[in-house]
């Protein structure tokens, strides 16, 4: 995929993002915390199972994950843990505040994880600029927290 192409689809993907903190804060708010985040996984799973059986061909080698490292199995659990934080945060935070604070700990810990060669990420430098980079984003999540 061309560069450019995987920026803006992850901007794309990152408006969605921002759309599902107050859609599954509202959620909760009718059926529970938990129970939405059960509800909001229950229906990706469901919308991933018909991509992965009409577009991907069914589910290949799926056994094989087993002979995977364990982290390498958290995925889902690193997803609810964030959704079900977002639930409770958004109703403090705002969307906009829930989203500069998940940016901003995404970026923090992908530029670790950059860093250190994780998870078989190529390892790449830690640069004035990267550093440039987190402050500004340091602090614009301030600004959009604080600012109201």
């Amino acid at each position: 995929m061309d560069r450019w192409v995987a920026v803006l689809a992850m901007v794309a993907a990152g408006g969605l993002v921002a759309m599902q903190a107050p859609i599954n804060s509202t959620l909760g708010k009718s059926v529970g915390t938990f129970a939405a985040a059960s509800v909001s996984f229950a229906v990706g799973l469901a919308v991933l199972a018909c991509i992965t059986v009409l577009f991907a061909g069914g589910f290949g080698d799926v056994a094989s994950a087993a002979d995977l490292r364990w982290y390498y199995l958290t995925g889902g659990l690193l997803g609810a843990a964030y959704v079900t934080t977002v639930l409770v945060s958004v109703r403090t935070l705002g969307a906009g505040g829930v989203t500069a604070a998940t940016i901003a700990g995404q970026l923090a810990l992908a530029v670790v994880i950059d860093r250190l060669g994780w998870f078989g990420v190529e390892e790449r430098g830690f640069t004035p600029q990267r550093v440039v980079g987190l402050l500004l984003l340091a602090v614009g999540t301030f600004l959009i927290v604080r600012g109201e």
